[in-house]
């Protein structure tokens, strides 16, 4: 028996699909509540989606077969509307319950700044002695303790984004904006800026490190000036 060539495609296409679930800068392998909280959202909108498609395919369907008597108020009214609008309905309670869920709080978290130029990034963190370290394309933060970064622009808009704890955020000339992350473990995560900002926007990444003790001792690590 021979397998459609159509079929052949997909099962080829799967692993290179699948490929993309995974790895540092994928937003479906969450390291942090708030990118669970995101990975989660984006599984129920992708079953809210798939439920839809599926039932306009079913529509598809009877509509070529051979006509038959069906109730009109139940396929309009029930399935096209109130069906329609329950999964709708349910997708935007979650985003907002995520929402919700993800913003900062006055709960005194640790404080650090992100600052974006063209093309790259400079951290600051407050030291073991109180004074202000700085820090060219690597963030630190403590693991495991609510993280608020202050997120601001030296020139144009950028975006701040660490895929597996967090959602991206805008990094806009003169605002401040604020994000709210935590590593559940310490360790290693890249970031990147998220959104197109010239020539070098490609190669404007960072690493964020994650602390067992905080805050860290960089007596090793080149600071920027």
């Amino acid at each position: 028996m021979s397998v459609p060539i159509s079929v052949r495609r997909g099962l080829c296409a799967a692993p290179i699909v699948l490929a993309g679930c995974s790895g540092p800068l994928s937003t479906l392998a969450p390291s942090g509540p708030a990118a669970r909280d995101i990975a989660t959202l984006w599984w129920g909108m992708l079953i809210g989606s798939v439920v839809l498609t599926l039932m306009v395919v079913i529509l598809l369907v009877m509509a070529f077969r051979q006509k038959r008597e069906v109730e009109a108020r139940f396929w309009t009214i029930g399935m096209g509307v109130w069906f329609s609008l329950g999964v709708l309905s349910a997708v935007l309670a979650a985003g907002l319950w995520v929402g919700e869920r993800i913003i900062p709080r006055d709960d005194e978290a640790v404080t650090v700044e992100a600052h974006a130029y063209q093309w790259g990034w400079v951290f600051r963190h407050t030291g073991a002695d109180g004074a202000e370290v700085e820090t060219d394309g690597r963030l630190h933060i403590p693991a495991g303790q609510p993280v608020d970064v202050l997120i601001t622009s030296e020139d144009v808009i950028h975006s701040f984004w660490v895929p597996q704890l967090a959602g991206k955020l805008d990094a806009i000339p003169g605002r401040v904006n604020r994000a709210r992350i935590k590593a559940d473990t310490a360790g290693a995560y890249e970031g990147l800026c998220a959104e197109f900002c010239g020539v070098g926007h490609a190669h404007m990444r960072f690493t964020l490190e994650a602390h067992d003790s905080w805050p860290p001792d960089l007596s090793d690590e080149a600071e920027a000036p």
